[in-house]
């Protein structure tokens, strides 16, 4: 008998693992959404605001300092409080909090009034990543974590992208008091959803014994709780906190300055900042997915997490270079080019950063390392902010923070990779 005539061995496909746990980061991504949207409405209104309540650039710097200043103190909070309530109940009450804040814009009249309004929103919005990667850590396996973490992180892009799209609208029908008022009233409807649907794995009963198993297949991790003060003692949290001191501060001067750059530089107002806002944010939801799916692509080739995640943190860190140049760019469209070519790498740097704590450390401990990046992060935020404001009221020109934000990417890894050569378990 010919060997053509051997029927071909029958090939049995492994059983889907179930996608119980991509709803869990689909309720993620609405959180980063919504959270954007309140971020991201004071930057849109910032020409109004100042016209009407007379702020000077340092005015307005002061509103950011503050809320980055609540927003640091409270980010180290909420990760720890997410290690010891969770992310059910940690997330729904920042969320909460954040939602008044956002509300509580409506009522300002001063320039003290807005940045109380602004420590309220940094307070809880501070709860929104510990919370995110919280729960990614709790539902995704090591090798799905980059992109869950990515995808969810897209959210904030979509944030970016529907503010430029609605606000408008809503400001110039009903004003801007009401802007903040139905904006968050809408975001509300997260809440009672995320508390209905979220629990931790084993004790979700929609959950499939064998995604569980997927979910569960890393090594066990120790019971034995860690303590901030032995976190602080490992190289693995300062690696991360490094990272998050040098590249946080970027991605706030993009998404507080941008519309005033775009307005200054090209005159653009509240009726025209929409369409290149919205270029420059879908650039970054493939700059977040993308950077996400490569580190997580590269392991499932067979490199290591060392390697996966630090090319991928690399090839973004060279895209963001050109930012530099972003200022004297004569053509509007080519600014955006630029701009949304740096955001997306900031993106793509930020998923996998994120991804580091869940990582190297174990879950009881991931929210507390994500709380001390995330106010070291703030921390940064506060000086650059400070530093913006100062360089625009006194040169007039954004040329020189772009320098900044072209460079710091390529430090960042720098500091990361001489801090933390190999991706190993972290001793604690």
């Amino acid at each position: 008998m010919s060997d053509a005539s051997v029927a071909p061995p029958i090939q049995i496909k492994a059983p889907s693992p179930g996608k119980y746990r991509w709803l869990i980061m689909w309720l993620l991504f609405a959180a980063m959404v919504i959270n954007y949207v309140d971020r991201q409405m004071i930057g849109f209104l910032k020409p109004t605001l100042s016209v009407e309540m007379g702020w000077s650039e340092t005015d307005y710097a002061d509103i950011v300092f503050y809320f980055q200043a609540t927003y640091a103190l409270f980010y180290a909070i909420w990760g720890r409080l997410m290690d010891k309530i969770g992310a059910r109940w940690g997330l729904g009450i920042a969320f909460a909090i954040w939602q008044v804040g956002h509300i509580l814009h409506a009522g300002a009249r001063d320039l003290s009034h807005f940045i109380m309004a602004r420590m309220v929103l940094g307070a809880g919005e501070a709860g929104g990543f510990p919370g995110g990667i919280k729960a990614v850590t709790e539902w995704f396996p090591k090798k799905e974590r980059a992109l869950a973490t990515g995808l969810f992180n897209a959210g904030t892009n979509i944030g970016a992208i529907v503010t430029p799209l609605i606000v408008p609208i809503l400001v110039l029908s009903f004003g801007w008091q009401m802007a903040f008022v139905i904006t968050g009233a809408l975001g509300l409807i997260w809440l009672p959803i995320w508390l209905l649907v979220y629990r931790k794995p084993r004790e979700q009963k929609r959950l499939s014994a064998t995604e569980l198993a997927y979910i569960e297949q890393d090594p066990a991790d120790t019971d034995e709780k860690v303590g901030w003060l032995k976190l602080l003692t490992v190289k693995e949290t300062w690696a991360y906190a490094a990272g998050k001191f040098l590249i946080d501060p970027i991605w706030w001067m993009f998404l507080f300055w941008l519309p005033d750059f775009l307005g200054k530089r090209y005159g653009l107002d509240l009726k025209t900042f929409g369409p290149p806002i919205v270029a420059i944010y879908l650039l970054s939801d493939v700059g977040s997915v993308g950077g996400g799916w490569l580190s997580s692509r590269m392991m499932h080739m067979g490199i290591s997490l060392n390697k996966a995640r630090k090319m991928t943190m690399l090839l973004c860190a060279v895209l963001a270079v050109p930012v530099m140049f972003a200022a004297e760019a004569s053509n509007l469209w080519v600014a955006v080019l630029i701009i949304g070519l740096a955001t997306a790498a900031h993106q793509g740097f930020s998923a996998n950063l994120y991804a580091l704590p869940g990582d190297v450390f174990p879950r009881k401990a991931v929210g507390s390392v994500v709380g001390i990046g995330g106010m070291l992060g703030g921390i940064g935020g506060m000086v650059f902010s400070k530093y913006v404001g100062q360089i625009l009221e006194k040169i007039g020109t954004y040329t020189p923070i772009f320098i900044v934000a072209g460079s710091v990417y390529l430090i960042a890894l720098l500091v990361i990779h001489l801090i933390m050569p190999k991706y190993e378990p972290a001793k604690v």
